[in-house]
């Protein structure tokens, strides 16, 4: 008989609040500054690679992506990027770290109805003080018995925090918008994995969805996950 289902975690960003739109915007605004040396496409592909390669010096989140957008503006301009456009690279990075939190609709409801029937912990990656920031403005913190800030998100990741709450992957749910970082993973460990699809998602998060994989499943909007776990409890 399958062991009962005990513990949910669930992504922060795009999952939880709005998060990628504001990256969109932001990345808008860096290539407007240097329209007048490259063309818009190039200089989102130029970003999107120093993303990728930054992200083992300086992980995910704000500042990396700031960092980021500097390499791509000395590189677009053979090192030539004047200091008032270096300035404002850092003032709209700034303002993203500043951005107030736009929590998905019907989170609260969602949250109300599994806090105290399931142990609710929040998994996210990115800068520890900017998610930190994000949790306390949401006002979503009170429904989690415990938060998880990460650096990144693996199968490694997922067993340990399992392991550390005193549940085994069997019995817990991952629950989050990126198959790569959410979904994935926990598959690989024997747990849930419920996609929740957002019409915005880096792409460094795609990857195809294991539609295969027996514990998989996929809700379009996150109202519908109170519904799905009822569902799979009872079928445990």
């Amino acid at each position: 008989m399958a062991r009962p289902l005990c513990m949910i975690g669930l992504d922060a960003d795009d999952t939880l609040w709005q998060n990628e739109q504001y990256y969109r915007l932001t990345e808008e605004h860096f290539r407007a500054l240097l329209s007048d040396y490259a063309a818009p496409e190039m200089i989102s592909g130029k970003l999107l690679e120093a993303e990728k390669r930054n992200l083992a010096h300086y992980g995910f989140g704000i500042k990396g992506f700031t960092l980021s957008m500097i390499e791509t503006a000395l590189e677009v301009t053979e090192g030539r990027a004047p200091g008032t456009v270096i300035g404002k690279i850092l003032d709209i990075g700034r303002d993203l770290l500043q951005h107030p939190v736009e929590t998905v609709p019907g989170v609260q409801d969602v949250l109300e109805g599994l806090a105290g029937r399931y142990f609710l912990v929040m998994i996210t990656k990115g800068d520890l003080f900017d998610q930190e920031r994000k949790l306390a403005q949401s006002g979503l913190g009170d429904f989690f018995d415990a938060v998880e800030i990460v650096s990144d998100k693996t199968a490694t990741t997922y067993r340990r925090i399992f392991s550390r709450h005193g549940e085994e992957p069997e019995r817990a749910m991952m629950v989050g918008n990126s198959l790569k970082s959410d979904i994935v993973p926990a598959l690989a460990i024997g747990a849930w994995g419920v996609f929740v699809p957002h019409e915005l998602t880096w792409i460094f998060e795609h990857v195809e969805k294991p539609v295969y994989a027996p514990r998989f499943r996929e809700i379009q909007a996150l109202s519908e996950l109170p519904q799905l776990v009822e569902r799979i409890s009872a079928d445990g």
